[in-house]
């Protein structure tokens, strides 16, 4: 051990007071705290300027604090009584009910000692802290008044972190505190009876989005006094009374602290690499289960809501116990946060938290809220919905719903727009709710279950869960963030009306124009803001003024030079789709320059709301409290005169030092002439500053009035806000328009760069037809190399409508099937092909069965995951269906895997009569052909079968070596050449060997079977059987 040597320069007092710290017979709470302290610890020290009467909670005044002294003096001359008096409380009063997360009061202390009084340090920063000790009994006035103040707000909201704003910073404490050390790997320390960290105030917005982003709920705590007024009133040597101003979740990322725009524009320039931006969706899902006692059927309600851009979603449909249809349109939604009963069933829930536990994996987990089931309850949400409505209509606020459309809502819909008008209430988001739309499946648009999300990856990739190598990928190519929202939702619900073909007809015309008007309108969509999420924030009335001046000048902006454009773009494009939005769009955008022409744009920018207006004539208040301040500065000038002539100084001069002005500068060779009643504020060694009696009454009514005209332009900012909400579903139809605009753009920039054709869409046909077709994701991986082999795919409703795929593993077979049911997606979204020609009928859905996995979540087997899809699939297809099955029934026996894939083959060819895509390594199917001539061809992906490179002595033993064609070829391939595989994977040459002689003696009992079958049955019958077929006869 090495010696300490400082031990010897310590005085003996500082030994005692060490001594007295750690000894362990001593007590260790610490006292209450005096009132010269009360509340402010270290940790709060430096206090804003002019934060006056919270100098318990700041630990002292900060320079201006007017008023200041007298609460100094009032402290030190009481605070001998108010100890002792603190001291007799202790000794009487109970242990107090205080919740288990916090310390109690004089307890904090002991939380980082051990046994015997040695100090123990923290796991890590924000980590655990051992409590060791047994509970003091203290009595409530224990705590600080700062302490008590957060206690009251906690009580209120458990749930939350808590930011208490205290001068400068914003400091957790508690547990608060503890879990956000560890996210924000900031120093937690203890202070008085809580631990606590802090953060600056300039850096809220990021500290809010790292902990929102880790799933916690964040309130932010502000003062709601401001200082000169404070220190005017009667409760001047009080504390700041503080509230809750805001909430944040992940969904509800809406407001002025968390979007501080011009912060946000260096997060996106990469100035800034500790922000959590935005993600593209922010959708909160509510859900409801009904089960309907007379069907015997369970409902699900729906209602998704994405509070930063407006989109409200309803939905109803009847699930079954695999929860299908519910896992299908959360991936759709992929919502980030989901709100659900207390007592929600075991299959929703084991599906939710698979959800979550992908999306954790995936980088960004999903955060579950849970509700009292009794808000569920239909009573009790009929009741909510009709007085949220109703209210809103009455205090005159533009509604877009109407109560007739509230009453014909289905019962577990409404038993989801409950509870979340409850939960929305909290955050002050709940408007949004105003308008809404349906988020149906069935009618408005080609159906995509969750399986073929998953496995055709339109949304995301399978490899790790984001964009890149998704249809959504090779599609998305838009210059907005609202057009990239809008694209997602064409993606995943494909449209299967007329509206497909005027969407082409766009895309055409932007291809084949040679206009200068379509140029100029997609310059306009660079390096635009998030309008969507502006208007909505507006709309909210959480917006900065920096944000606001920001949107309503590109709106403003927008619907200037669209205006320019409007002749050209009536006299040149010929699309209606094009039309119809660019046209309206000017009208939509008028309003937005009323309002930015009111204001004043070096304010605005700088977030000063005092000067904010340019024209007063319609703020009476502000003009009103302006004439009041200019009042008091001109008594101010006018008392220049005085000091002058009291001073014999003709030219002097107010100064203005350290931000305090008004200030009486005299040269230190001219002090005796200066006035005793005079206050010295500050001084040099050349000069002395003053104040004189009547400047300080002045500057306090200044400061006062100053205050109170923040305060009266905040109430006008929210009413201006509120003016502007009035156009917001104008404002938000026309930001749609150019989200439209701009995926059409990217329709044709993808069309043009990859050369694809238009598709023809045959509205009462029923086939796929496709000429040259590729793979829209591997062709573009592989555009380097242009190595891709396109295939043709011809399958008609009346005639050949199932393709029974075979040939060799890692042939192809696989993307080839995907290939097919992309473009079938590609078309229905309105885009062109990657295929030479292409002609399709409009599909009401696309099932597929692919892939071998579990669902341990789920409690199925390998095998019974199969099976389910397959149910699924044979219960929802139609003949208007594009149905894709890849190897069903691989995962049993031989014969039970054969008898289950030809019975449900079988099935779709005869019953549903859908176009089928049927891949298997079971040649038994390949029969089918003969049974059904008209309708079902064989076909498998070309190969080379090769001489072997490995030498063996048994020359008859021999592994293939196989080179693929991918090529798509009529006809069943005899073999499946697994071992080919296994080279390519590496097997050891060894484990090959074996494996070629084991195939060889399985095909010399095959060969056995064959001859000794023959010759005791029908030898025509045994010469159409296959030699997989052969193999599963049993053994004579």
């Amino acid at each position: 051990m090495v010696p300490s040597r400082g031990a010897g320069i310590l005085s003996s007092s500082t030994l005692e007071r060490l001594k007295g710290f750690v000894s362990p017979s001593e007590p260790q709470g610490r006292g209450p705290p005096g009132p010269g302290n009360a509340g402010g610890g270290p940790g709060d020290a430096g206090g804003r300027p002019g934060d006056v009467g919270d100098g318990c909670a700041h630990g002292g005044n900060g320079p201006g604090d007017v008023g200041g002294r007298e609460a100094v003096a009032h402290r030190e001359m009481n605070g001998d009584k108010e100890r002792q008096k603190s001291e007799e409380e202790e000794r009487r009063s109970p242990e107090p009910s205080t919740k288990k997360q916090f310390a109690k009061p004089g307890e904090g202390r002991r939380r980082r000692m051990g046994v015997g009084g040695v100090m123990k340090t923290p796991t890590g920063v924000g980590g655990d802290v051992s409590v060791t000790s047994a509970p003091c009994r203290i009595s409530k006035s224990g705590y600080t008044p700062l302490e008590q103040q957060y206690l009251q707000i906690k009580e209120q909201h458990k749930d939350a972190l808590l930011a208490v704003e205290c001068g400068y910073k914003y400091r957790f404490f508690g547990e608060d505190a503890e879990k956000a050390a560890k996210q924000l790997n900031i120093f937690c320390h203890l202070d008085h009876n809580f631990m606590t960290c802090s953060i600056p105030t300039h850096r809220l917005f990021v500290h809010v989005r790292r902990l929102v982003s880790q799933g916690y709920k964040v309130g932010v705590v502000k003062q709601t006094e401001t200082s000169a007024i404070k220190a005017s009133g009667a409760s001047k040597n009080t504390l700041f009374t503080r509230q809750l101003s805001a909430l944040y979740t992940k969904s509800t990322l809406v407001g002025e602290d968390v979007n501080p725009v011009h912060s946000l524009v260096d997060v996106e320039e990469g100035e800034c690499d500790d922000v959590v931006t935005d993600p593209p969706e922010s959708y909160l899902l509510c859900l409801s289960e009904t089960w309907d006692k007379h069907s015997k059927q369970l409902i699900i309600g729906l209602v998704a809501v994405q509070p930063c851009t407006g989109d409200v979603l309803l939905d109803s449909f009847v699930d079954g116990s695999t929860r299908c249809e519910l896992e299908g349109r959360v991936l759709k939604v992929n919502p980030v946060e989901i709100l659900v009963p207390s007592d929600l069933s075991d299959s929703s829930h084991r599906l939710l938290q698979s959800i979550v536990t992908a999306s954790v994996q995936a980088g960004d987990g999903v955060r579950i809220e849970k509700r009292d089931s009794a808000q569920f309850d239909f009573a009790s949400a009929m009741n909510t919905v009709t007085e949220f409505f109703c209210h809103t209509q009455d205090s005159g606020v533009s509604v877009c719903v109407s109560l007739s459309v509230i009453a014909s809502l289905e019962s577990p819909v409404v038993c989801c727009l409950g509870p979340l008008i409850h939960y929305l209430t909290e955050f002050n988001l709940q408007r949004v709710l105003l308008s809404f739309r349906y988020l149906s499946c069935e009618s408005d648009g080609m159906v995509l279950s969750a399986p073929t999300l998953r496995n055709l990856e339109i949304l995301t990739n399978q490899t790790d869960g984001g964009t890149k190598g998704s249809l959504l990928w090779v599609l998305d190519h838009t210059h907005t963030s609202f057009g990239r929202r809008l694209m997602r939702k064409w993606v995943s619900q494909p449209l299967k009306d007329a509206s497909i073909c005027e969407r082409q007809g766009a895309v055409c015309e932007i291809l084949e124009s040679d206009s200068v008007t379509l140029p100029s309108v997609r310059a306009l969509l660079f390096r635009l803001p998030d309008l969507e999420r502006g208007v909505c924030s507006i709309y909210h009335k959480k917006c900065s003024t920096q944000e606001f001046y920001l949107i309503s000048s590109s709106l403003s902006r927008l619907g200037v030079e669209l205006q320019a454009l409007l002749p050209s773009i009536q006299s040149q494009l010929s699309s209606s789709l094009l039309q119809m939005l660019l046209l309206d769009t000017p009208e939509l955008l008028a309003p937005a320059h009323n309002f930015l022409k009111v204001l004043n744009e070096k304010a605005a920018k700088s977030g000063d709301k005092r000067e904010l207006f340019c024209d007063l004539s319609g703020f009476p208040v502000l003009q009103g409290r302006r004439a009041e301040i200019q009042s008091v500065l001109t008594e101010i000038q006018d008392h220049r005169r005085e000091v002058r002539y009291t001073l014999r100084t003709p030219t002097l001069d107010y100064v203005r030092v350290g931000g305090q002005e008004f200030l009486i500068e005299v040269k230190n060779s001219m002090v005796s002439v200066v006035p005793s009643d005079w206050v010295k504020i500050s001084s040099t060694k050349a000069v002395s500053r003053y104040q004189s009696p009547y400047l300080i009454e002045r500057c306090r009514s200044l400061s006062q009035l100053r205050e109170q005209l923040l305060i009266d332009s905040q109430k006008e900012w929210t009413n201006f806000l509120h003016q502007f909400g009035e156009y917001y579903h104008t404002m938000k139809k026309a930001v749609g328009n150019l989200a439209t605009v701009d995926c059409l753009f990217s329709l044709a920039e993808v069309a043009k760069q990859r050369n694809y054709c238009r598709p023809v869409l045959c509205e009462g046909g029923h086939q796929i037809v496709i000429r040259d077709g590729r793979h829209p994701v591997i062709d573009l991986l592989m555009r380097e190399h242009t190595q891709y082999v396109p295939n043709n795919t011809e399958l008609q409703g009346d005639r050949r409508r199932t393709l029974i795929i075979t040939g060799p593993n890692m042939g192809g077979k696989s993307s080839y099937i995907r290939q097919v049911a992309l473009v079938s997606i590609m078309a229905q979204v309105g885009s062109y092909v990657p295929a030479t020609e292409a002609r399709l009928g409009i599909l009401d859905g696309i099932y597929t069965r692919m892939g071998a996995s579990d669902s341990i979540y789920k409690g199925r087997s390998t095998f019974m995951e199969e099976l389910t899809e397959a149910s699924e699939i044979i219960t929802r297809a139609t003949e208007r269906s594009l149905v894709i099955l890849d190897e069903l029934g691989r995962g049993t026996s031989t014969h039970d895997g054969i008898a289950i894939a030809y019975a449900t083959l079988e099935y779709f060819i005869r019953d549903v009569k859908s176009l089928t895509l049927f891949v298997t390594h079971y040649p038994t199917l390949c029969e089918l052909e003969k049974v059904y001539p008209l309708h079902v061809g064989n076909f498998h992906m070309a190969f080379l079968l090769n001489e072997p490179d490995i030498a063996t002595d048994d020359v008859a033993v021999r592994p293939e070596f196989i080179t693929f064609l991918y090529q798509l070829t009529e006809g069943a391939a005899g073999q499946s050449y697994g071992l080919n595989v296994a080279r390519l994977a590496e097997i050891p040459e060894a484990v090959l060997h074996i494996a070629a002689r084991k195939a060889q003696e399985l095909e010399n009992i095959v060969d056995a079977r064959r001859y000794t079958y023959k010759d005791t049955h029908c030898p025509t019958q045994w010469d159409t059987l296959s030699d997989e077929h052969q193999y599963s006869l049993p053994v004579l």
